[in-house]
């Protein structure tokens, strides 16, 4: 049996379009031009959700992750710059 929590979602064109209420030939489009990452098996696409987050994010999942990683640390980061520059 496979636990579908393991498993990434993807979607069809036809998923995503509807999802995003856009027309199927514009998720071709954006596909085409790398606006959305899909990848092709065989004869048909998959988009994986990531890439319909990026859309909404504006970033990648991964890049957003690690942005938001730096921010947690951005005090700590900040307290090591004053205390190097206060001691060159």
């Amino acid at each position: 049996m496979i636990d579908s929590q393991v498993l990434p979602k993807a979607y069809t064109p036809e998923q995503a379009a509807a999802m995003l209420q856009l027309s199927k030939n514009t998720i071709y489009q954006l596909i085409g031009r790398g606006e959305i990452v899909a990848k092709k098996i065989g004869k048909v696409y998959r988009i994986p959700q990531s890439s319909l987050s990026f859309i909404f994010s504006g970033l990648d999942e991964d890049l957003l992750r690690a942005q938001k990683e730096d921010f947690k640390n951005l005090d700590k980061i900040q307290s090591a710059l004053a205390k190097v520059r206060k001691n060159p």
